[in-house]
């Protein structure tokens, strides 16, 4: 029973420290990506084009 309690602990203490990490990468700016998304599909024929060549 003492081993389900730590397994429990450890585990909620892991999503803890994921769901700070996650909420600080956010707010950072770390998943802003506004240039790659709108232009990613004018770019994407040019990337075939040249490997078939």
């Amino acid at each position: 029973m003492n081993v389900i309690i730590l397994l429990l602990a450890v585990s909620l203490t892991v999503a803890i420290g994921f769901l700070i990490a996650f909420i600080w990468g956010a707010q950072s700016g770390q998943f802003d990506d506004n240039f790659s998304p709108a232009n990613k599909i004018l770019f994407d024929h040019k990337n075939t084009e040249q490997k078939n060549q």
